[in-house]
């Protein structure tokens, strides 16, 4: 079966779910908003204002959302890097769950549900503009694609409608612009690496201005994604609100920002107090509050959702903290990549006018894999049974609804889970970015992972595996249920 043909069929379920969902549907959602998910790339959870009052980066959008939304204060990417934190986020499902080469091809299979095909199925324009990262073919060894061949497996064969953006991170070659299924120009020009050595603030070869030697296409200005990928998204607003009979849209803007290359425009540089990577933080918040100003200028701000969230931690280290003052994971340990929190645990944002309560917070512990549930639940329809295996609507924190069906669990990876308070990771270091990633455990002792209680320890200061023997084997217990299963309970 042929990967549209089984798209067809995606979608022909979920109009069956939309008939048999809008008898259950909720009696507060009495129309169908358009939804904006603004989706950014390594923002630390320290890093808007809004989190935290010490941030030296000003935010002043962000902060306006948050204060006219909900913020969520527990809200955990699906994973720590980039590929496996969206595969959950689009899918629903775990990343744990899937295969996720995504060099050798999709990472989404033909016929998985994904928001977009979701939404596309009960009525919704669906368009994506910004950052796949979830494999494309046909496509060779180091990337190398065939472009004599239209681009399969990327949005338009998940669920979208339109699509511009590129494929990867802005530091992952080669480097071209992809309309559709096509690239808007070949990547023929070999562009060097660039980077950070001897730069005065320190930052490491991952930092700063780094990004990998490979081809690039002449249209493809490295420091002016940024700004076309928002020029492009704020044309998609002004079309759709140009339309005189219109389904409701779905937005998916997937900056690339602020990841690696920090290349922030010149009327930002030198304007935070945390250096290149502050001052592309601030580019990332203005081109947030253009989004936001389109949406007052269309007349479409009091009936559209917007979902504000990043993929997961910041790369941050502990000199930059020491260096700036700026405490880019907001007192969480650990960066991207990490176990720890500061790997996952990220700003989450909702503002839906006259349904979400203004400046009001939740402390309910939140997946990106639970958008999907939760977006089924805004539109007042039913997901087919295998769509969004992992998914938990938090559709009862924004509507101050009954909170039956609260997440109480959550598994970050296959040797880390999270049960109310209680964290355990089945392993001693980070297993990330942060040095020493492990550390081998010391023979005869009884120290062999890590358990933190995070409603009193949130910054994994005190670890508790030694002295909470039956907890560590009842989380140890269910971590391994909970992978042989297929999906959530």
């Amino acid at each position: 079966m042929k990967g549209r043909d089984r798209f067809r069929i995606i979608k022909t379920l979920c109009l069956v779910a939309l008939v048999s969902g809008s008898a259950a549907s909720h009696a507060a959602a009495t129309d169908t908003p358009n939804i904006i998910l603004i989706l950014v790339d390594d923002l630390g959870y320290g890093d808007i204002a809004a989190y935290n009052e010490q941030s030296k980066i000003k935010t002043p959008h962000l902060d306006k959302l948050a204060a006219q939304g909900m913020r969520f204060t527990d809200a955990h990417a699906a994973g720590s890097t980039c590929v496996p934190s969206r595969y959950g986020l689009l899918t629903g499902r775990y990343p744990v769950r899937a295969k996720l080469d995504w060099k050798s091809g999709p990472v989404i299979e033909n016929d998985q549900v994904t928001i977009a095909s979701y939404l596309s199925g009960v009525g919704y324009s669906t368009a994506m503009i910004g950052k796949w990262h979830q494999g494309l073919e046909p496509v060779q060894e180091n990337l190398a694609f065939d472009f004599s061949e239209p681009l399969q497996g990327g949005p338009l064969d998940r669920g979208f409608d339109t699509f511009f953006g590129i494929h990867a991170s802005l530091d992952i070659p080669p480097y071209f612009y992809i309309r559709g299924r096509t690239a808007t120009a070949i990547p023929t020009e070999t562009i060097n690496a660039g980077s950070s050595e001897g730069h005065a603030d320190g930052w490491n070869h991952i930092q700063g201005a780094f990004w990998r030697e490979g081809l690039r296409s002449e249209d493809f200005v490295i420091d002016q994604v940024t700004p076309r990928l928002l020029a492009e998204a704020v044309q998609v607003l002004r079309s759709h609100a140009g339309k005189q009979e219109k389904n409701p849209l779905f937005l998916y803007l997937a900056l690339p920002s602020p990841h690696t290359p920090w290349l922030p425009s010149e009327e930002f540089r030198g304007q935070s107090g945390a250096g290149l990577y502050g001052d592309f933080v601030m580019q990332v918040d203005a081109a947030v509050g253009e989004i936001l100003d389109e949406l007052d200028s269309a007349g479409m701000a009091g009936d559209t959702m917007v979902i504000f969230s990043s993929d997961n931690g910041p790369v941050w280290y502990d000199h930059n903290t020491e260096h700036f003052g700026h405490d880019s994971a907001g007192n969480l340990r650990g960066m991207k990549g990490d176990g720890w929190e500061g790997g996952h645990r990220i700003p989450l944002i909702v503002r839906w006018p006259g349904r979400v309560t203004e400046s009001s917070d939740s402390d309910q512990l939140v997946s990106l894999v639970d958008i999907m549930a939760t977006i089924a639940d805004v539109t007042a329809t039913t997901l087919p049974p295998l769509a969004g295996p992992d998914s938990i609507s938090f559709y009862p924190e924004l509507s101050s609804e009954e909170k039956a069906g609260r997440r109480t669990q959550l598994l970050h990876d296959r040797k880390v889970i999270r049960d109310g308070k209680w964290k355990l990771m089945l392993y001693l270091g980070s297993g990330g970015f942060t040095r020493p990633k492990f550390i081998e455990p010391e023979t005869g002792s009884l120290l062999r992972g890590q358990l933190y209680n995070l409603e009193d320890d949130p910054s994994e200061s005190n670890n508790l595996y030694a002295v909470h023997p039956g907890i560590v084997a009842r989380l140890s217990a269910e971590l391994e249920a909970s992978l042989n299963k297929r999906r959530s309970p």
